[in-house]
Order: C-alpha cells, then structure tokens, then sequence
C-alpha cells in the first residue's frame, strides 16, 4: 500500500486586520523531516501506523499559518497546486490522509478544505479513499463530506488528542483500502454557535460517552458482532469566521450504514443541543474578572485567561486594554504573557538585562488592540528562541515563541515576544527566568488551550472578556454571513419558526 499525507492549515478569523499571506505559512516538505516528524503531530501518527503495516508513507507538504485573517487568495492557491502536484507526481497511490484544520477561508474560498479535498478526488478519482481529520473549532460542510470517506475530528479541547484521533482517522481509511469497511458519513446541525470547553462538565461526559460508544461497538466487530459506528465526532466551529457553514455540527460515521449515520448524528447531536446553556461559557468582565483575582489569598496563583487577545483563534496578541487596567490599579505580585512587538524584543534586547527603559508597549494593530502604553520597564531577562511546552496525551509539543524579553513594569512582569502565538504552559514564564508559582495571578492570552498546562498549579482558573478581537460573548461578534437562527440569538431554535 502506498499512502500520501500532506496538510494545509490555518484557522482564519475574518474579523482580523493582519491578513494571511505566503509568508506566514511554516512549510516542511519531504526533504525536512529526516530526523522525522514533530513529536505527538498528526503526521507523526500517521507515519507511525503506515510503518507498523510495512506500507510505503509518502509525505511532501505541511504547511501551518498561526490564526489570523483572510488568507490571501494567491498564498492559498500556490499552496494547493503545489500539493496537488506532488500528489500527481506521486500518482497511482492506494489511500490519501490530510490533516487539516477546516476554519480556513481565503479570498474566494469560503471553504479551502473543501476545495482542497475536491481536488485531490479529481485526480486520484472514486476508488481511492480519502481521508481528513480536522480541528473541532472546523466549519463542517457537506461539500467536504461528498468528496471524503471519512472525516474525523480532535474530540479534545484543548487539543491533548491530536495524534489519538489521526490513529483513528488511519484506522478507517485503511479497513477502507482494504476492503474491510465502506464508511458512511452523515451530520446534524445542532443549531448553536459559542466556544465549548471539554474538561467541565456536562461535556466532559459528553466526550466520553462518545469515546465509550466507539469503543464498544469496536469490541462488538473483534467479537464477530455487528455495530457499523465507526466514529463520532462533534465540530464546535469557529464563531469568528463569518461564513454561511459557521456552527456547531455533530457528524457520525459508520460502516455502509448511511441511515444509522443520519440516525446517530441526529440522537447526539439533539443530545448536545439539550445542554446548550450548560456548555455555553460565559466569561466575566474584565473589571469582574481582575476583581477577583487581585482579592485572591496567598498560595497557589489565579490563572486569567485573556480571551479576547488570544492568537490562537486570529488576535493580535499586541493589546493593552487589560495591562492598563493592571497598572492603573497598582497591581502587584502579577504577570503577563505574552506581548507580541518585535520592537520593543529589539529595542530591550540592545538595551541588556537591567536595563531601564522608556518604551512604547503594544496597541499597534488597531482598535482591537487598544492604544500603546507608554511605559517605563527594568529589563529582567532575555531570551533568544524562547519556547514553551504544550501538553498532550503522551509528551510534550515544544512550541516557538520567538524572541523574547521579560520586562518589570510597576508591579506587572511581562513577557513581551516576536513571534505571535498563545500561551500554552507555564513554561512560558519559567523558560525566561520568570518562577510562575510565584506570583499571584498569571494573566495569559489563550482562550483554553493553556488550561491543561495551567491548571495543575491554579488556585483558580477565570475566564475572563476583555475588550479584543476574539469577542467571547457570542452576541457581540458582527457576523452577517451566518445563519443566526441558533442558540444563543435564538433561544429554542428547533421549536421556533423561522
């Protein structure tokens, strides 16, 4: 068997100023990864289980852009074909496996996944079985689904499950090519759009139940029985890209089994529905949300997270609205990661550690991103290729930063970096001298992807809507593309008439 891998991805906030270009896009290609993939990677995975069998991995594009605008059209396109080429050159192949995100949208591309699988099926045509695997903050369209086999999505968030779920996505796709099964795949719109964190309750059972399920009718088919799930997975969706697709949608697949498919997505996805107001999160104000921590005891320290400055889902992690408050508060005993301006890096990085400087903080990239700080700041640490850890089921993904710099202003140490991107772990602070246990709050721009490396040593996690780019209530994103006849615009959308 001869299998080919190749990904392009980007989750795309269309309410972004930054748009998203060939630049931005980190591409690794076949002569890259002698020394093999990134640890715990989708890719990794795949590679993994194709070498178990004795099969030939034939991988030649992964290309990855942090969230951010618009992808522009010509950097999409050039992507594709390059892909597309390598796959033809690669011609006659037996299974294809693309891990993708499926929030990425380019100028005249509402659905690049769609377009991009579409593709790949004209050439290596009906017989080869193609199979995706997707982000859950993904726009599940029907026109991925008609070109697809089959589609599988993280379950976890944050994503710890990257790698289990591309070992499902290969199990598939290869009783596929073998002629073992005939996956079917059917979705159900749930009707509701917000952001679902997976470690709390009602979801956290949720989850589960839908890993059990899967996992019993697997022992049911070793038995001799017959159960035709195959998988089951539930698409939250990005609110902040305003397409037609945004929204929560439940998909199942089974083995030729088109009506249990349709029959299943509907009983979970009506499950998931029924607990709408349970799973919505709804943060605290930003005055609420400091409120709190900063009355907080001693001990362990109160983890706030900055949602609405999170780089992850497209900010531009550069705003200033919550370290003013901060500041003008005279808060102390807190820190703040991470500021993204490459300037200011450069500019404290010349001035040494100790250093005391003037300087212009942030608040560069518009109005979501506040005014600049003036600031004066004491130079604490450099540290060049700073990284952090980011914890998954089995190990850690070491993930890049940039430059870094931690500069003491007032009260408030801050983490300030060149490469955009969210906070993730601890390591954050401790890899640039800065001990996280010992402050008492830590204040990160993410919106939950922290929280596996964070919770272990919060007294408290809050989540907290400041002002930003990534607005977490729900009802204050300007969407105008999307079909807003769902929970929360909509109360009990399946019961209302339109």
């Amino acid at each position: 068997m001869k299998v080919f891998a190749a990904s392009i991805s980007t989750e795309t906030n269309t309410f972004s100023p930054a748009p998203t270009g060939l630049a931005d896009f980190e591409a690794v290609r076949a002569g890259d990864v002698a020394d093999g993939f990134r640890e715990n990677s989708a890719l990794a995975a795949l590679h993994r289980r194709t070498v178990e069998r004795g099969w030939e991995f034939v991988f030649t594009l992964d290309a990855h852009a942090q969230p951010a605008g618009t992808t522009v059209r010509s950097a999409y396109e050039t992507l594709r074909e390059e892909l597309l080429d390598s796959l033809r050159s690669h011609m006659p192949v037996d299974m294809v496996l693309l891990p993708l995100h499926g929030a990425m949208v380019a100028e005249g591309y509402d659905d690049c996944e769609g377009d991009l699988v579409s593709r790949v099926r004209e050439i290596v045509g009906p017989d080869v079985p193609i199979g995706v695997e997707l982000d859950l903050h993904c726009h599940l369209t029907q026109a991925l689904l008609d070109v697809a086999d089959a589609v599988v999505i993280f379950k976890e968030y944050p994503h710890t499950d990257m790698a289990d779920r591309a070992e499902d996505l290969f199990d598939i796709i290869a009783d596929t090519a073998e002629g073992k099964v005939r996956p079917s795949m059917a979705m159900f719109d749930c009707r509701m759009i917000g952001m679902y964190l997976t470690p709390f309750e009602p979801l956290r059972g949720f989850v589960d139940d839908m890993m059990a399920a899967e996992a019993a009718a697997r022992t049911t088919r070793e038995a001799g029985g017959r159960d035709t799930l195959l998988s089951l997975s539930l698409a939250h969706g990005f609110p902040w890209g305003d397409v037609p697709d945004l929204g929560c949608r439940m998909l199942a697949v089974t083995d030729n089994d088109p009506a249990g498919a349709s029959a299943l997505a509907e009983e979970w996805g009506r499950r998931f529905h029924d607990m709408r107001r349970e799973v919505t999160l709804e943060p605290q104000s930003m005055k609420e949300a400091l409120d709190r921590a900063l009355s907080a005891g001693s001990g362990r320290p109160v983890v706030v997270a900055d949602q609405a400055d999170n780089p992850g889902a497209g900010a531009s992690s550069d705003s200033t609205f919550v370290l003013r408050e901060l500041l003008e508060r005279g808060a102390e005993g807190v820190a703040l990661a991470m500021i993204w301006d490459p300037i200011v890096v450069h500019t404290a990085t010349a001035g040494g550690v100790g250093a005391k400087l003037t300087l212009r903080l942030g608040g560069k990239m518009g109005p979501a991103s506040g005014d600049p700080l003036d600031v004066e700041a004491e130079v604490l640490a450099i540290r060049k290729d700073h990284t952090q850890t980011w914890p998954q089921t089995e190990g850690e993904l070491i993930v890049d930063c940039g430059d870094a710099v931690a500069l003491r202003i007032g009260g408030v140490d801050v983490v300030v970096n060149s490469k955009r991107g969210q906070v993730l772990s601890p390591a954050v602070f401790s890899n640039i001298g800065l001990d996280p246990l010992g402050y008492r709050v830590l204040v990160v721009k993410s919106t939950q992807h922290f929280y596996a490396g964070f919770k272990p040593i919060a007294s408290e996690v809050i989540y907290m809507g400041a002002p930003g780019a990534v607005a977490p209530i729900m009802k204050s994103i300007p969407l105008e593309r999307a079909d807003l006849f769902k929970y929360p615009w909509v109360e009990s959308p399946f019961e209302a008439e339109r």
